[in-house]
């Protein structure tokens, strides 16, 4: 099969959806391989390597062109006019975004969207979602180190003693979790908050207080169990104890990360303005659901109101940090972990002979396919 790798063309997109090492598992398959010249330089990937590899080096256009499309990010109009149709494409391409999707199933192609995987066992190897959070998790750590004015560790020094800094890490999912390593390893004090009850033991595993919130009726103790391995909405008289008790912890904090979605909603709200306002002068929140939240003033913010999309903004001596692609800020590990995910998903579709296959009983592919045959092939 003949497998198109094009650049990445949206803002703040650094990753590329093949690296040498996967292009070269793909050749050793019998495949073709077509990349576009540069696409893997934001990542640290140069031609060279591609071509050691057994790649070709082509223009957009023909990389566009191909049987299999390998994408990060769903095609721009511009690049959906190039694709063929009949082609499969395997992507992160935004299943809740339904004009997008229908886009997508104007072109006549085959559309995957990764994203949407089930979370089991059997699709770990290829769970994008994971993978991707698992690195903005620990950069935003990172990002709220070198923002922040003050030592993450405690420091006991001839000059006298430096306090450690204090971390609340609100959501501990992947990205959380990773956050709360990272921060434990910088040698901060953490607390962290989720609404499922059992993530309490990784949280506390890893050197973090748990923050619980008590659940009072049995509609908040079932919500909590989430569905799918995502947390669900929780009824409002848990969040408005939750919201009082994050309160009084972020006034407490120095850093706050901020990483909870539900699929196919607005973020939740979990840092109110007046919270901010209240915080510490020079204090930081990294807002991993930035431009995901909330319209507010023809706005979308994130877990926090006030954070604003691929911004850094002061608001009331706090800084907000409002990256929407962190991932991307670690470009050549985000993307060698895509493209092994990518690698084994093309197992299920693609036979040994290099021939599309839709095998709808198969419960992983039957929840990735976005479009075929010019339809929509679920609800968005």
């Amino acid at each position: 099969m003949h497998i198109g790798v094009p650049a990445e063309t949206r803002a703040h997109e650094t990753r590329v959806a093949a690296t040498p090492e996967t292009v070269r598992k793909y050749v050793a398959q019998g495949h073709q391989v077509t990349l576009e010249r540069g696409a893997g330089a934001a990542a640290s990937y140069p031609d060279e390597a591609y071509a050691a590899a057994g790649a070709q080096l082509a223009d957009a256009a023909t990389a566009l062109g191909a049987d299999l499309l390998l994408k990060v990010q769903a095609p721009t109009a511009t690049e959906r006019a190039l694709l063929k149709p009949g082609a499969v494409l395997v992507g992160l391409l935004d299943p809740f975004d339904t004009a997008q999707a229908a886009a997508l199933a104007a072109t006549g192609v085959s559309a995957f969207a990764l994203e949407a995987a089930p979370r089991t066992t059997r699709a770990q190897s290829l769970d994008v979602l994971s993978s991707q959070a698992n690195i903005a998790g620990y950069k935003a750590v990172l990002v709220a180190a070198d923002l922040y004015g003050r030592f993450m560790p405690m420091l006991m020094t001839a000059a006298g003693t430096v306090k450690a800094a204090r971390v609340l890490v609100l959501g501990a999912g992947v990205a959380g979790l990773q956050a709360i390593a990272t921060a434990k390893r910088l040698g901060a004090v953490i607390e962290a908050s989720d609404v499922r009850p059992a993530v309490k033991e990784q949280i506390e595993s890893l050197g973090a207080k748990f923050l619980e919130v008590p659940y009072e009726t049995d509609e908040e103790r079932d919500a909590a169990q989430g569905t799918g391995g995502y947390a669900r909405p929780m009824p409002l008289g848990w969040l408005q104890r939750q919201a009082a008790l994050v309160h009084k912890r972020a006034l407490e904090a120095d850093i706050v990360i901020t990483t909870a979605l539900i699929p196919g909603r607005a973020a939740p709200t979990l840092i109110s303005a007046e919270t901010v306002q209240a915080m510490k002068p020079g204090s930081v929140i990294v807002d991993l659901a930035a431009g995901r939240g909330a319209i507010a003033d023809g706005r979308a913010g994130g877990n926090c109101p006030l954070t604003e999309a691929d911004q850094i903004v002061t608001k009331h001596g706090v800084q907000l940090v409002g990256y929407t692609n962190l991932a991307s800020r670690v470009a050549a590990d985000a993307s060698a972990l895509y493209a092994r995910n990518l690698f084994d998903f093309i197992k299920l579709i693609v036979t040994a002979q290099g021939e599309f296959k839709l095998d709808l009983a198969d419960d992983i592919v039957a929840a990735t396919l976005l479009t075929h045959a010019g339809e929509l092939a679920r609800k968005s």
